[in-house]
């Protein structure tokens, strides 16, 4: 079954699907969306840091991703004015990660496929590294759920509970390292806070409860794996930019649907 390189992709997919799924409902509930962008942008310096100094792509990544996603925690925590600062972070690190791989003169790099992800490229190898990544990500976020909700919920709830939102938040910047890392050979550095944040928003329309939020962004990544792929079978459209697309349109149709069904309610 793992022959089939469609078989691979999708199953690759659906494992990044099953961790940025819950992941990204705390980064929409947290508005962690520039957090996420800066921390993906920084995935290709950890690409160049890797090919520099001939290290496993997946281990440069996590690196320079925990790096940067805990640089920026650090400066939330200390009060500093984050939309721009995440801007500056986010586009300065694609920047020099740019750069970087230019001064790399025996190293010749596809950097489409970095940027905007390769999921038919997917071989058996990527395929356990990114199983076993989003485990690890699923795992933390089930163990931590509680916590990290009420964190999320208000701090000084947090605090009351014998709680530290510190501690909790780190939580959510090592998972999301590791969803960079394992997510770039999907949609690459340019669309994985997409594939974070579309998902969860659209779930956001049809749940009832943070449980049911998960399991629905989880899904409706798993929709959007398929689709994207269909779509760049029938229609030969670049794979990652296509399941983006893919779930954009189901973002679409259930705010669309939200606010029919609304409206039906007030009448």
């Amino acid at each position: 079954m793992l022959d089939d390189f469609l078989t691979r992709a999708f199953l690759a997919g659906l494992a990044v699907a099953l961790a940025t799924g819950p992941l990204g409902c705390f980064v929409v509930w947290r508005r962690m969306a520039y957090f996420g962008d800066a921390t993906a942008h920084a995935a290709i310096l950890g690409v160049a840091l890797a090919l520099g100094f001939q290290i496993s792509i997946f281990v440069g990544t996590m690196l320079i991703a925990l790096v940067m996603a805990m640089v920026v925690s650090v400066l939330a925590g200390r009060g500093w004015a984050m939309d721009t600062t995440l801007g500056v972070l986010a586009h300065s690190a694609l920047a020099f990660g740019l750069v970087a791989v230019s001064f790399l003169p025996n190293v010749r790099v596809d950097l489409t496929a970095y940027l905007f992800g390769d999921i038919l490229a997917v071989s058996r190898f990527d395929l356990a590294v990114i199983a076993g990544g989003s485990a690890l990500v699923l795992g933390l976020i089930w163990w931590r759920w509680s916590a990290l909700l009420t964190a999320t919920l208000s701090e000084d709830l947090a605090h009351a509970s014998g709680i530290d939102p510190a501690r909790e938040r780190m939580v959510l910047t090592l998972a999301l390292a590791v969803v960079v890392a394992v997510a770039l050979k999907i949609v690459g550095a340019l669309l994985i806070a997409a594939l974070l944040i579309i998902p969860a928003a659209a779930a956001r329309n049809l749940a009832s409860s943070p449980e049911a939020m998960g399991v629905a962004a989880v899904g409706i990544g798993g929709v959007s794996v398929w689709g994207g792929l269909q779509l760049s079978l029938l229609q030969d459209t670049p794979s990652g930019p296509s399941i983006v697309v893919v779930a954009a349109l189901i973002f679409g149709v259930s705010t669309f649907g939200a606010a029919l069904l609304a409206r039906l309610r007030a009448r």
